[in-house]
C-alpha cells in the first residue's frame, strides 16, 4: 500500500489550521470567559467573606451591648427596689409618726376635757350642793347652811383630840390668834359658836378673825400658825369626782380602743 504524502501533509495543515483556529476563535474566549468567571466567582466569595466577618463583627457587638443593657436593666431594677423599700419604709414611718402623734394629741385633748369636765361638774356641784343645803336646812330645821357650818366648826372643837389639842396650843403661842375662813360670810351666831367653842376648849380668850373666800370649795377652815381644823364638802366632791374620772377613763379607753388610728396600729 503506497502513502500519498502530499495527502498526508494536506491533511496534516488542515490539522494545524483547525487547531490554530480552534485556538483563536474557540479556546481563547472560552479560557477568558472561565478567567473572568473566576475572577468574578473570587470577588464574590471574598465579598461573601467580608460580609460574614462584618456580620460576625456586629453580632458580636451586639451580643456585648446585650450583655451591657441587660447588666445595666438589673442595675437599675436592684437600685428601684431599694429606693421603692426606702420610700415605703420612709412612707410606712412617717404613717406610724403621724399615728402615734394624733393618739397622743387625743389622749392630750381627753385629758383636757376630763380635766375640764371635772372642774365644770365640780363648780355645778357646788352650786347645786349649796342650794339642796340651803333648802333642805331651811325646810327640815329653819337654820341656815352658814349657820350649821359655824356649829360643826364649833363641835369639832369641842371634841379635839388631846393630841391635836396640844398642836392647835402650841401654835396659839406663836400666832397669838386664829384665823376662821370660810366660803360664805359667817352669821355672828355662828361666830359666837366657834369663839365660846375655842374659849371652853383652851380655857383663855383667844382673839380671832373671820375671813370669807369665795372662791374656795363651800366649808370652813380654822387656822392657827398653819394649823387647821376644817369641815369642807369637798372631801364629798372629790369622791365624785374620782368616780367621774373613773368613768371618764373606761369611756375613752374604749373609744380609743375603737378608733381607727388605734386599729391601725
Amino acid at each position: 500500500m503506497l502513502i500519498d504524502w502530499f495527502t498526508v501533509a494536506a491533511q496534516l495543515l488542515n490539522f494545524l489550521i483547525l487547531v490554530w483556529l480552534l485556538k483563536r476563535f474557540l479556546y481563547k474566549p472560552i479560557l477568558q470567559a472561565i478567567d473572568a468567571r473566576e475572577k468574578s466567582v473570587a470577588a464574590e466569595l471574598a465579598d461573601a467573606a467580608a460580609k460574614k466577618t462584618a456580620a460576625d463583627r456586629e453580632r458580636d457587638e451586639f451580643r456585648s451591648k446585650s450583655r451591657a443593657l441587660d447588666q445595666a436593666q438589673a442595675t437599675l431594677l436592684a437600685k428601684a427596689q431599694v429606693e421603692v423599700k426606702a420610700e415605703r419604709e420612709r412612707l410606712l414611718a412617717q404613717a406610724r409618726a403621724e399615728a402615734d402623734d394624733m393618739r397622743a394629741k387625743q389622749a392630750t385633748a381627753l385629758r383636757n376635757d376630763r380635766a375640764q369636765l371635772g372642774v365644770d361638774i365640780t363648780r355645778l356641784a357646788k352650786h347645786e350642793v349649796f342650794a339642796v343645803a340651803r333648802k333642805a336646812l331651811a325646810d327640815l330645821a329653819a337654820v341656815s347652811l352658814e349657820q350649821r357650818m359655824g356649829e360643826v366648826l364649833a363641835q369639832r372643837v369641842r371634841e379635839l383630840t388631846d393630841t391635836a389639842k396640844q398642836s392647835l396650843a402650841a401654835g396659839l403661842k406663836n400666832a397669838g390668834s386664829v384665823v376662821v375662813r370660810s366660803t360664805f360670810e359667817m352669821p355672828a351666831t355662828a361666830r359666837v359658836a366657834i369663839q365660846t367653842a375655842l374659849n371652853e376648849t383652851f380655857s383663855a380668850d383667844i382673839p380671832m378673825c373671820f375671813e370669807s373666800a369665795p372662791d374656795a370649795i363651800c366649808g370652813i377652815e380654822l387656822n392657827i400658825d398653819g394649823r387647821k381644823l376644817a369641815w369642807t364638802i369637798g372631801d364629798y366632791l372629790a369622791t365624785l369626782e374620782q368616780n367621774i374620772g373613773s368613768f371618764i377613763d373606761t369611756q375613752t379607753s374604749s373609744a380609743q380602743a375603737a378608733s381607727p388610728a388605734h386599729a391601725a396600729a
